[in-house]
């Protein structure tokens, strides 16, 4: 059962990081921006995106491992420190 969760988890992340990169591109036309300014803002946007995806996938983990409280928080919190990516 727990596989089954993750990979539906994983597979509904990568469709948020395909939709969240679209999302992007569509606000920087918004703002009609190009050039370096628009390769700043959707680099941005693309980092505050996969932080709200990571958050949500371990929440998930989370919630599938019945943490609560004080438990819960701290494997949040580091489980969304991991998924980070490398600067």
């Amino acid at each position: 059962m727990r596989k089954y969760l993750m990979i539906a988890v994983l597979a509904l992340t990568s469709a948020n990081l395909a939709l969240a990169d679209a999302a992007c591109d569509a606000k920087a036309a918004e703002k009609k921006l190009s050039g370096a300014a628009k390769t700043s803002f959707l680099k941005k946007c693309e980092k505050d995106s996969a932080a709200a995806n990571a958050q949500k996938t371990c929440d998930a983990k989370a919630a599938d491992k019945k943490l609560a409280g004080a438990a819960k928080s701290s494997f949040v919190k580091k489980c969304v420190k991991d998924a980070a990516p490398a600067k």
